[in-house]
């Protein structure tokens, strides 16, 4: 079958014995359940949790890739046969391209979609125009997996070969340098999904996923393994002689600080107050990004355009988030004066924010038995997002640190969480592109501002400008 117009053949539950996948003379006898890639001819087995590379005497293997192979060349030369078309009729992006009287050259790359990965493809994008953070992990020093006879050989990271072998913070470092250097139209991500698989098991196979969630799991793997560093060099020290990222500025989550943490983190403080007694309850909580509700009021908004109410922005989302809310009958709060479970009230306070504010909205809710998109158009500003009102202490912020200019956008097209398709849209020097998956476009603003976004990435901003505030 096809994928999002890619060449993949997944041939799941297919039975067939692989000659030295174990070593045991049982387990050579045992039909093995596989699914096998395109893009790179592996395949991998759900009841050993395992990559599989070798053949049978019959070379079933051999002839599904064979098969494979020939789909994935079809594949190209028409995905070949596209860009060129779109090379020729490049003059509009060539006057885009100018900047203070000179032409720059369009040095983005793409990243291929292995099988239902836009959800990945449009994260990395993303984090890779956060420039903080992508030059920290670009600067790392390489970790060299392969060597003696595997030297410049594919190496499939098996259970036999250890944990040790795998590393997320490698392959993130790999991808993030084969962006933005122009050398390759598309890059193809498939070692970085190799290790996804293996330590995310969430993330196995070839289904569609929620891409905030794998932003999630990507930035905490990524934040425990720069805590235990390897080859005796722990990442946290490397982080604390960076000083770009001073101690002021880190957020520990779940063990000492890192990039992850000192980038994205924040602190917020939860206050629940009990309606009988009115015994006040405050608790400190460190987070990566923040889960905003669009508002019920909003939520059959369907385009920009509204002729039957106002029209919803950020700024009503993050009110939402912050404003004092009763909590329902299912959410009752213990109250350790009265001893029991009592009505109560909560609200939320920023008590730090981070350097990185990445926000998600909530757009996939459960009903009685479906779960829902909603699909209103929030808007959003580009420049100078203001959080000072939500601040626990705003008279100690300075008159810059709160406001935010807008990185990059993931924004999900379909109607369900379980399919339809995710780009992004990113700003690099100044300029906005459009990453959809392999293809990379240069767009406007006006565009960005018109998507129904989904998770949005701002940055602090750093020098003073007369930008409006949202």
């Amino acid at each position: 079958r096809y994928v999002n117009g890619h060449a993949k053949k997944h041939y799941e539950d297919a039975q067939i014995p692989m000659t030295n996948h174990k070593k045991t003379e049982k387990q050579e006898k045992v039909q093995h359940t596989v699914c096998m890639d395109c893009s790179s001819y592996s395949t991998y087995c759900y009841r050993c949790d395992d990559f599989v590379v070798n053949d049978t005497k019959l070379g079933l293997v051999q002839k599904v890739r064979e098969h494979l192979q020939n789909l994935e060349n079809s594949a190209f030369t028409s995905d070949r046969h596209r860009k060129r078309k779109l090379l020729e009729n490049s003059s509009l992006n060539s006057k885009l391209l100018k900047v203070n009287g000179s032409t720059a050259a369009l040095c983005a790359t793409g990243l291929r979609n292995l099988g239902n990965t836009c959800f990945m493809n449009a994260i990395l994008q993303s984090l890779s125009n956060i420039q903080q953070f992508c030059c920290y992990f670009k600067e790392l020093p390489a970790v060299e997996l392969r060597n003696g006879k595997t030297a410049g050989r594919r190496t499939y990271h098996t259970r036999s070969q250890g944990d040790n072998n795998v590393s997320l913070v490698e392959e993130f470092r790999k991808t993030l340098c084969a962006l933005w250097q122009g050398s390759q139209t598309a890059f193809s991500p498939e070692s970085l999904f190799y290790v996804v698989w293996k330590i995310m098991p969430n993330f196995r196979g070839y289904q569609q996923q929620d891409a905030h969630e794998f932003m999630r799991y990507l930035l905490d793997h990524l934040h425990l393994e720069l805590q235990g560093g390897f080859n005796g060099v722990s990442r946290s020290v490397i982080l604390q002689e960076n000083s770009s990222l001073s101690a002021s500025n880190k957020c520990c989550i779940n063990g000492a600080s890192t990039v992850v943490t000192a980038i994205f983190g924040g602190i917020l403080q939860n206050e629940v107050n009990c309606l009988i007694c009115g015994t006040e309850s405050r608790k400190f909580d460190p987070f990566l990004d923040l889960s905003l509700d669009i508002p019920s009021q909003f939520r059959n908004k369907r385009t920009k355009n509204q002729e039957n109410g106002p029209m919803c922005t950020l700024r009503d989302c993050l009110r939402s988030f912050t404003d004092l809310e009763e909590l329902d009958e299912t959410e009752l709060y213990m109250c350790h004066k009265c001893k029991k479970k009592q009505k109560s009230t909560k609200k939320f306070w920023i008590q730090k924010l981070p350097k990185v504010l990445c926000l998600h909205l909530k757009r996939f809710h459960w009903t009685a038995y479906l779960r829902n998109k909603v699909d209103t158009y929030v808007e959003f500003p580009l420049r100078g997002l203001d959080m000072k009102c939500y601040l626990l202490e705003p008279e100690n912020s300075g008159p810059e640190s709160c406001l935010y200019d807008l990185a990059a956008v993931v924004v999900h097209h379909g109607s369900g969480v379980g399919s339809g398709h995710y780009t992004a849209y990113a700003a690099h020097e100044g300029r906005w592109f459009h990453f959809n998956d392999s293809t990379v476009t240069l767009t406007d603003e006006e565009t960005v501002v018109k998507a129904k976004a989904y998770i949005l990435f701002y940055v602090e901003r750093q020098a003073k400008s007369g930008s409006d505030k949202l």
